[in-house]
């Protein structure tokens, strides 16, 4: 496995590679979701390509860009451990030539769910995301479940722009309470952590929306949605701390809508 920070190098690198190429796009801080991803990768194709990239173009809170957990000589051990065969590293100045001023933008669902709480997040997830895309030219890239809408929206993204590269999705991978594994995990604080498994409990609950959005606030959790569609109830949450708020993501299939396969 070789670590790729030039993107000079890693597109000299690209040219002589033959074969299928799976890739992964990541912000670090890798876990055993992450693992999976890379796993499934393996298994389907000759090469897989692993990025590690803390993105600040979607981050629209500085302290939240701040506090999001960094340790890359752990995650290119994980890599290494995994037989990925090429992992990317690149800098803003070398991803960003153009200093963001060239975006990809979705005018609809980019703007609901997680997107009306941050506002431009997607902008970033998607420029960030067709730039890897272009560079690594994969024939399959893996994005897991647990961040449903932005898997969503990158598969529309593709369809729309024509690319080759086969979005696939990965089923979300939680810890034995529940809990969606997730970077962020690592900077809950132990009573945030104790009460986080809660919000996966009620997601996949009988309640309606609104009761378990009235229920995860009786609990303590800042709630930013609740919502199902097409059989699929997605929420957001901040986990309040005397040190840092943490905010996390999650989804279930409550059951399939008609016409489509369960």
């Amino acid at each position: 496995m070789r670590v790729y920070e030039r993107l000079e190098d890693w597109r000299a690198a690209r040219r002589d590679m033959t074969g299928s190429v799976g890739f992964v796009p990541t912000m670090g801080a890798l876990h055993r979701g992450h693992a999976s991803l890379i796993e499934r990768a393996t298994a389907e194709c000759d090469h897989t390509v692993v990025s590690v990239y803390l993105n600040p173009t979607q981050f629209n809170n500085a302290a939240d860009l701040a506090s999001y957990p960094r340790s890359l000589a752990a995650d290119t051990a994980m890599a290494r451990d995994l037989e990925v065969s090429a992992v990317i590293v690149p800098s803003y100045a070398e991803l960003y030539p153009d200093d963001f001023r060239y975006r990809v933008e979705e005018a609809g669902f980019s703007r609901e769910l997680c997107g009306a709480h941050r506002p431009g997040h997607f902008t970033g997830v998607l420029t960030v995301v067709m730039k890897l895309l272009n560079l690594v030219r994969p024939d399959r890239a893996y994005f897991g479940e647990k961040d449903y809408q932005q898997y969503e929206l990158v598969r529309g993204m593709a369809q729309a722009f024509f690319l080759d590269t086969e979005i696939v999705p990965c089923r979300t991978v939680r810890e034995a309470d529940g809990l969606a594994l997730s970077s962020r995990n690592a900077v809950l604080e132990p009573d945030g952590r104790r009460m986080a498994p809660r919000f996966h409990c009620l997601l996949r609950s009988e309640a309606s929306d609104a009761e378990v959005r009235q229920a995860l606030a009786r609990a303590g959790f800042e709630v930013d949605y609740v919502e199902t569609r097409d059989g699929r109830r997605l929420g957001a949450v901040t986990v309040r701390g005397r040190e840092r708020d943490v905010r996390l993501i999650d989804n279930v299939a409550l059951y399939a809508p008609a016409g489509l396969p369960t």
